[in-house]
């Protein structure tokens, strides 16, 4: 397969992991959320080296998927005590994971070059390079990686959509009828962790984190409906990973870069746009409701 071909599908199967999930997060209100496991799982990847002295990619995520686990469930767990806000709450979990990474890197890592830049923050530019044979075919290994996860993310979503659909838009009537939202926001929160962390090695956090919130955000501008904004957030990461590929090879600049700058811009094309939330239809409402309230006026007696 061409290498440019290999590197639109990596960032496609991140945009369709992250769509999956990223509406959910927009609607609850947590889409900082990704952004706190880029940071939290920097001890978990300190402990593999620790631990077995490796930098191999299965434990590296292995540990770092544990911190990020243990970093969802710790917020979920002090937004569901009432005592914080969800904002406070990732703001108080994520900088504490993140120093003792900190701390761990420079005490017992300093010397072997265990740093972000060789542990969290891939380039989806290489992933063509990794590869593993399957059936006599030699792949990319992040391919098969995210294929796995967007076909788990499928499942869950599929298999669970009423549920996390109604703790989404009214947890406490969903706690009544005893859908279990805590449980169910969990399960979210897991897949959310499991999700990041198999794509920050391949394609770098920023990119994950672009995927997992802008397409969302955006789709939340154009439709009422869950099942379409799902749909469009697919869509607009994949225009974001075709798109953005070509524009970076036409400026010779980050692939990563140009594929988030285009979500950003499908994002500001959505506000603008909008049919709910844009200037051009807030001034139309605007322009009818003075009209009514003209027709509205004194009838001549």
């Amino acid at each position: 397969m061409n290498d440019d071909l290999v590197i639109v599908v990596v960032a496609g199967l991140v945009a369709t992991a992250c769509g999956l999930l990223g509406p959910f997060l927009v609607l609850r209100r947590i889409a900082l959320l990704s952004d706190a496991v880029s940071h939290a799982v920097l001890p978990g990847i300190v402990a593999v080296w620790l631990v077995g002295q490796t930098r191999a990619p299965l434990p590296v995520i292995a540990g770092a998927a544990a911190f990020a686990v243990l970093c969802v469930l710790a917020i979920d767990a002090l937004r569901a005590s009432g005592l914080v806000a969800s904002d406070a709450a990732i703001a108080l979990v994520f900088p504490a994971l993140f120093s003792l990474g900190v701390l761990g890197v420079t005490h017992f890592a300093d010397g072997i070059h265990l740093d972000l830049d060789s542990t969290i923050y891939g380039e989806i530019a290489f992933t063509p390079f990794d590869t593993v044979t399957l059936g006599g075919v030699e792949v990319a290994r992040a391919a098969v990686v995210l294929a796995v996860v967007v076909l788990a993310n499928l499942a869950l979503i599929a298999l669970l959509w009423k549920e996390l659909k109604a703790t989404t838009f009214d947890p406490e009537f969903s706690a009544t009828v005893r859908l279990r939202p805590r449980l169910l926001s969990r399960l979210l929160l897991v897949a959310v962790a499991v999700t990041a962390v198999a794509a920050f090695e391949a394609v770098g956090a920023i990119l994950v984190v672009t995927m997992l919130i802008v397409p969302a955000a955006t789709a939340y501008l154009l439709t009422d409906r869950l099942v379409v904004m799902v749909g469009l957030t697919v869509g607009i990461g994949w225009i974001g990973a075709v798109a953005g590929h070509r524009i970076a090879l036409g400026l010779d600049s980050s692939i990563a870069g140009a594929m988030g700058l285009v979500c950003a811009a499908c994002f500001v094309l959505a506000l603008v746009g909008s049919p709910r939330y844009g200037p051009a239809a807030r001034a139309m409402r605007h322009r009818t409701r003075a009209v009514d309230t003209a027709g509205a006026g004194p009838r001549p007696g």
